[in-house]
């Protein structure tokens, strides 16, 4: 019996070590920034300064030269300059700004023949950030138009139940959902609680980030409908997600690179741009959860992250029905930003050749997230970091400052293009919370 209760111990021990890891994970070396306003957060005129450590094996290194580069969000360094570590510590004026925006200190370090890097955003007024992208004169005839002719086929999809993410508590369906005459479609996984009631269940749509890849971890967010909710994990290309991983690779490459890639083809034309099948297509998903018996007749929310928190506020934007939206860090928000000098949204169109032309720009305006957002009257709630690089904070304050409709947000400086499994499973409390009755 001692043997035995040894045993269980051993193994509790163990399974709190692998769920209790240090950040950053398994690593040797910690940075550690500490501004000297704790949020991060100055206003514009305001001079910052940055407390910088850094430890190896938790044991501060002393006498290391940390250089460093600063200027504002996604641009170049406007200042170079370099200090030694004193008891692992060093102070670096960062400076201020005069316009609204981040000022973003990158730091290096070579310690025992390595190089480490780092780097820390301060915002500057961030509540006062405007997008540069406008909204066209006729943007909501554009989408109306689109949504009516898209209206006009007939919903049609097929359900093969997916076994392999069933459990005691949700079953799941294969879903392909056909959008036109065309035979052009999306696939997604449906979420249901078990033994779901007619009547019973709020809707959660969710589209995914970015690429042409199957759908990742299908069970990841399965608390959805272990709590009640009826979800559905979608991609956005027409691909069974059963395809092989390495199918989708190629697939990948051939179609996807950053001179072939899906997000900048057809930018020349408002109505070739490939995106615009994919909004469509979140809308008819909303016609297929809201023709469930089980839908109960009030609660359709929309939730992602990424280019899956792009689509999610584009769909509140172009759907009345939604009645709540969560969106991380957004993609495809004011993607013409770098017109004004500072850093755009995702894809970051900025980067490629050929695509600063006058008609890109205009097609940009009738995608952008940033005009969707100007349109949603459901509560809104947004995550998003400071030190993200792929959706910079500077677009997700652009998109957050022009929303009217009721919104909260959780701002967490420290993240770079991710959010924690507490953060995650807080969305669906922040739904629940604002579930209609």
């Amino acid at each position: 019996m001692r043997k035995k209760i040894l045993c269980v111990l051993l193994l509790l021990l163990a399974l709190q070590q692998t769920m209790a890891e240090n950040y950053p994970y398994r690593s040797d070396v910690l940075w550690v920034t500490v501004p000297d306003h704790a949020d991060w957060i100055y206003q514009t005129g305001e001079r910052a300064t940055v407390e910088v450590q850094f430890y190896k094996y938790g044991i501060p290194r002393d006498g290391v030269t940390v250089n460093y580069e600063i200027g504002a969000e996604l641009m170049p360094a406007e200042t170079t300059g370099s200090v030694t570590l004193k008891k692992g510590r060093a102070s670096i004026a960062v400076g201020t700004m005069k316009q609204p925006g981040f000022r973003d200190c990158r730091l290096k370090a070579v310690v025992d023949g390595v190089t480490y890097t780092h780097h820390i955003k301060l915002a500057f007024s961030p509540g006062k950030i405007q997008p540069y992208t406008a909204m066209p004169q006729d943007f909501r005839q554009f989408w109306e138009a689109n949504k009516a002719e898209a209206a006009n086929y007939p919903l049609t999809y097929t359900k093969e139940r997916a076994g392999e993410y069933c459990t005691d508590k949700v079953d799941c369906y294969l879903v392909r959902l056909q959008l036109n005459r065309s035979g052009q479609c999306i696939y997604g996984y449906l979420f249901y609680p078990k033994n779901a009631r007619p009547g019973s269940c709020p809707v959660v749509l969710c589209p995914p980030g970015a690429g042409i890849k199957t759908i990742k971890e299908p069970l990841r967010h399965k608390y959805y409908a272990e709590q009640g909710c009826i979800r559905f994990e979608t991609e956005i290309h027409g691909l069974d997600p059963r395809i092989p991983s390495d199918e989708f690779r190629q697939i990948s490459t051939a179609f996807n690179t950053r001179e072939t890639g899906y997000l900048e083809n057809g930018l020349d034309n408002r109505d070739n741009y490939y995106m615009k099948r994919v909004y469509l297509s979140c809308v008819r998903a909303v016609d297929l959860l809201t023709s469930l018996p089980e839908w109960d007749g009030k609660n359709v929310i929309i939730q992602g992250g990424s280019q899956g928190g792009a689509l999610a506020l584009i769909t509140a934007g172009l759907d009345s029905r939604v009645t709540a939206c969560v969106a991380n860090h957004p993609a495809l928000a004011d993607m013409a930003g770098y017109r004004a000098g500072r850093a755009d949204g995702y894809p970051h169109f900025s980067r490629l050749k050929g695509m600063d032309t006058p008609q890109k720009e205009r097609t940009m305006a009738y995608y952008d997230v940033v005009n969707f957002a100007r349109q949603i009257t459901a509560p809104v709630y947004m995550t998003w970091g400071y030190n993200d690089n792929t959706c910079p904070a500077t677009t997700s304050y652009a998109v957050y400052n022009v929303l009217t409709a009721p919104k909260e947000a959780l701002i967490t400086p420290v993240n770079e293009h991710w959010t924690s499994e507490a953060t995650e499973y807080g969305h669906l409390l922040w739904i629940q919370q604002h579930l209609l009755k």
